[in-house]
C-alpha cells in the first residue's frame, strides 16, 4: 500500500485538478462551466479545502478528459 506522506487526499485530489486544469489550458471558470459546478467550488477543491464527493471527482474528471483515478494519483 502506498503511503501518502503526510498529504492528505484532498490536496492531492487538488494539486492534480489544478495540473490538469493548466495542461488543458482552460481557466477555473471554464472548468466549473464544463463540469457543471460553480467556480468557487473547483479553486476550493484546488486548494484542498473542499472535500469533494466520488460523483464531484468524476465531473471534474470528465471536464478534464481523464479517467477519474488519475485525480487520486499521488505524485512525488
Amino acid at each position: 500500500m502506498r503511503r501518502y506522506a503526510r498529504m492528505d487526499i484532498k490536496t492531492v485530489v487538488g494539486k492534480n485538478v489544478r495540473r490538469f486544469r493548466e495542461l488543458k489550458g482552460i481557466s477555473q471558470e471554464e472548468l466549473a462551466f464544463d463540469a457543471d459546478l460553480h467556480r468557487t467550488y473547483v479553486s476550493g477543491v484546488e486548494r484542498g479545502v473542499r472535500n469533494p464527493t466520488v460523483q464531484i471527482v468524476a465531473k471534474l474528471a470528465t471536464a478534464l478528459g481523464v479517467e477519474p483515478c488519475k485525480l487520486l494519483e499521488f505524485h512525488y
